[in-house]
């Protein structure tokens, strides 16, 4: 729960240090500019939000790692989901509008997160998790969508060091072996889930792992 506050604050420092033109760069998601990117920050803030007031009744029927749905189909940008957000985006115009709203539900939902009983359980995407779960996977959410935004942006702090360590943690138990040791945090999550491509050195140390990849997630 306290590394949820932590990558989640992390992240919207990090937007709202953002100069405007670094607005119009792109991020490491495909087809996606920066504000592109942090429009769909704001909407999973109010899935955050939505999902820790939707309690539910049932058993788990996920936790943190099989919460989430993997493929190894790298995004072209051509999903409907993914090009509704490019409107949304462009609809703000100004990008301190992106930021007011980005620091006005973000900030709910990481109070919403602060007060949650982690052993609530919570129905979300027609499936049950307890509360600590579901956030505990929204570190990866965090991690991850904090590289993307600094993929471009040299100056830009990134994810907080134990994010990306909990993050790499996930993304093994989902591939279900390690990734080498000679890997950093950082690396491994970007080769892990196809957000760039391994050299020949990392591909002939990932060995039989290479095959599995990407792990992309959603």
């Amino acid at each position: 729960m306290d590394l949820f506050s932590r990558s989640w604050a992390a992240l919207r420092t990090a937007v709202a240090e953002l100069s405007d033109e670094d607005f119009a760069r792109p991020s490491g998601c495909t087809g996606w500019l920066v504000r592109d990117l942090v429009c769909h920050l704001i909407i999973d803030a109010q899935d955050v939000l939505i999902t820790l007031v939707t309690p539910a009744e049932t058993e788990p029927t996920r936790d943190a790692i099989t919460y989430w749905h993997v493929t190894q189909e790298p995004p072209t940008g051509d999903d409907p989901l993914d090009a509704l957000t490019v409107r949304l985006a462009a609809a703000y115009e100004e990008p301190r509008l992106l930021k007011f709203h980005l620091d006005d539900v973000g900030s709910a939902a990481g109070r919403a997160a602060e007060l949650a009983d982690p052993s609530l359980r919570v129905g979300t995407q027609d499936q049950v998790l307890t509360a600590g779960d579901y956030l505990s996977a929204y570190v990866l959410e965090w991690t991850l969508h904090h590289l993307d935004l600094v993929a471009h942006l040299p100056d830009a702090a990134g994810p907080p060091e134990e994010g990306l360590a909990r993050t790499r943690a996930m993304l093994e138990k989902i591939a279900g072996t390690a990734f080498p040791a000679s890997f950093s945090d950082e690396d491994t999550l970007l080769v892990g889930t196809g957000r760039r491509a391994p050299t020949d050195k990392e591909e002939a140390e990932l060995g039989e792992l290479a095959a599995k990849l990407p792990l992309v997630l959603g």
